[in-house]
């Protein structure tokens, strides 16, 4: 079951980073331009703790599912993954947008971006974490 967790959890890992540098490296890049004075200059940005961090929330979100949802199943992992990232996804988003001077529509999009990446994360693990 481990080496189907770390596998597991490296898809996802790739997922979200794809998903992310569409949602953050495209869709969401005139944003950033407009509030460049909130974040560090891009010769400054942690990116490879920014990998440490996505990689180590990918493997903790399968390990959890595989270890403690007993009956495993694409709709059980959809549910769970959508649960955690809906609380995951409010609190990043609207959490930040209630300290920082962003527009709105960027904490939306942050929040529907998250929620987005959850709900695949659910479906990779549904499909990887079987009984």
């Amino acid at each position: 079951m481990a080496k189907k967790i770390v596998l597991t959890g490296v898809v996802v890992f790739i997922a979200w980073s794809a998903m992310d540098y569409v949602l953050h490296g495209m869709l969401l890049q005139n944003a950033y331009k407009e509030t460049a004075a909130l974040w560090r200059p891009m010769d400054e940005m942690k990116n490879g703790l920014l990998s440490i961090v996505a990689l180590i929330s990918a493997l903790t979100l399968v390990y959890v599912y595989a270890t403690m949802v007993s009956q495993k199943s694409m709709a059980n992992a959809l549910k769970y993954s959508l649960i955690l990232g809906l609380g995951m996804a409010v609190s990043f988003a609207y959490g930040s947008y209630a300290v920082m001077p962003v527009p709105y529509s960027m904490a939306l999009s942050w929040f529907l971006g998250s929620l987005t990446e959850f709900a695949v994360a659910g479906a990779i693990i549904g499909l990887m974490v079987k009984e």
